[in-house]
């Protein structure tokens, strides 16, 4: 019988039947796409289980998503196994396209849905990475970002689009992507042999301090400006001497300029390091997390428990919540629950929040144990939510806070100002984990929802 969590199933369902003719119910996933938006964000398609088969990207989700209910998708070599499979299909909205490229790229490697066959292994998306440290700063393409001593920008969604961006602005700024420990001083580069590409104009030669180590950084401050988003100059300047090269016949010039623009533009086309983080890309120290947590909020002892909240809304329809459970700054999965809001109509994420604490904490013949640490996702008015659904049930958490997505602000009950950290903080860290691990598993497998229909008695 269905209880308050629903609970999490592994595999994949394999169904040889044939979906019903398209328009005949207006909850076919036929029907159900033409109410989808016009904006970015991933789509899943599922069984007749609720078992995501295939997760994908759009930048219009209507638009893409109605093509696998025409004739043409259940004729082509690369759908027509899936086709007939599919029984329900949702969708998950991005802000952008890129943030929607990221989305499915870890919504398959938790899911691994059957018909996925690229983006399952641990491959991450790559980095650029500037040595900001070095007396001569390094320019690198890297898959492995170092922690400090850096800055990087990324995560790139191309791979290949990222590598040939580094030689166009190479050849524009000419620095260094070698792997030399060139220091100020050193006297034995004043008789290193540069390289060739000191000789063809892409690298100022710090090798044999051909170049100051002012001069050299004022080359890298121009390359951060454009990599920052004032690369407007840059387009124009090579905007006009494509047409000059143009007029005068140069046509393979006025190509590869045609091309380089072109790359220049795509550097747009990634994450934000500091908010996208690949769990993959930067480990966690659990430990040195929950130390800093004691600390920063001021506990008694270091916290063991820690349970995150998340509430999400399953296209526009349907709202869970989440809740995690880690002991000792890891997953404990056992600990994890969904709910299914009951009592709220429409968007409404205090009552929901409301709604699941109450649930979670309510009185019962047992005594009910606090996890050392209870974090809501979201600001202020969430975390009041869950302040009063916990007075009401009579009950007093050790410690509870709440983190704000956009600038990742820890708030306090009775507390005017939040608490900021630095961006690379282990505590804040481990706190993220958390909240975008409560975030994951209500999205991530919001499809299981959908299986009480299919069998009510699960």
């Amino acid at each position: 019988m269905p209880g308050d969590q629903d609970r999490a199933c592994s595999g994949v369902f394999m169904s040889s039947a044939t979906p019903p003719p398209a328009g005949s119910d207006a909850s076919s996933p036929a029907e159900k796409v033409k109410q989808f938006p016009t904006t970015p964000g991933v789509y899943l398609m599922k069984d007749d289980q609720g078992r995501v088969l295939y997760v994908g990207k759009a930048k219009n989700l209507r638009s893409r998503a109605s093509h696998y209910f025409t004739r043409a998708a259940a004729e082509d070599a690369r759908t027509a196994d899936l086709v007939p499979l599919i029984r329900d299909i949702d969708y998950l909205s991005a802000e952008t396209e890129v943030d929607a490229l990221l989305l499915e790229a870890r919504l398959i490697k938790d899911i691994q849905p059957r018909f996925n066959v690229e983006l399952k292994d641990d491959k991450s998306f790559p980095y650029l990475q500037i040595r900001i440290r070095e007396d001569f700063p390094r320019v690198e393409f890297t898959r492995t970002p170092r922690r400090r001593g850096v800055k990087l920008y990324g995560p790139f969604t191309s791979a290949k689009s990222l590598r040939y961006a580094i030689q166009v602005l190479q050849r524009v700024f000419q620095f260094r992507t070698c792997t030399l420990d060139i220091r100020e001083g050193d006297s034995r580069w004043r008789w290193f042999r540069p390289c060739l590409l000191h000789s063809i104009h892409q690298c100022t030669a710090p090798c044999n301090f051909r170049v100051t180590k002012e001069e050299y950084r004022k080359q890298i401050r121009a390359l951060r400006m454009v990599l920052e988003g004032k690369k407007e100059r840059l387009l124009r300047e090579m905007e006009k001497e494509m047409k000059t090269a143009s007029a005068a016949l140069l046509f393979e010039k006025a190509a590869r300029l045609r091309d380089d623009m072109d790359a220049l533009k795509k550097l747009g086309l990634r994450g934000d390091a500091s908010k996208d983080v690949q769990p993959e890309v930067f480990p966690i120290d659990p430990r040195k997390g929950l130390i800093g947590l004691r600390k920063i909020l001021g506990l008694a002892q270091t916290p063991r428990t820690i349970e995150g909240v998340d509430i999400a809304h399953l296209g526009g329809e349907d709202t869970v919540a989440s809740l995690v459970s880690f002991i000792d700054g890891l997953p404990f999965k056992p600990g994890y629950r969904r709910y299914r809001i009951r009592t709220i109509q429409g968007v409404d994420d205090f009552g929901s929040i409301r709604e699941v604490i109450s649930r979670r904490f309510r009185p019962r013949e047992e005594e009910q144990v606090f996890p050392d640490v209870l974090l809501i996702d979201g600001g202020k008015g969430q975390l009041n939510a869950a302040l009063e659904a916990l007075h009401l049930a009579g009950r007093e958490p050790p410690c509870l806070i709440s983190l704000a997505k956009r600038e990742e602000e820890i708030y306090r009950p009775g507390e005017a100002e939040p608490i900021r950290l630095d961006r690379r903080s282990a505590a804040l860290r481990l706190l993220q984990y958390v909240r975008d691990e409560a975030h994951r598993f209500a999205q991530h497998y919001h499809h299981l929802l959908r299986r009480k229909k299919f069998d009510p008695h699960d």
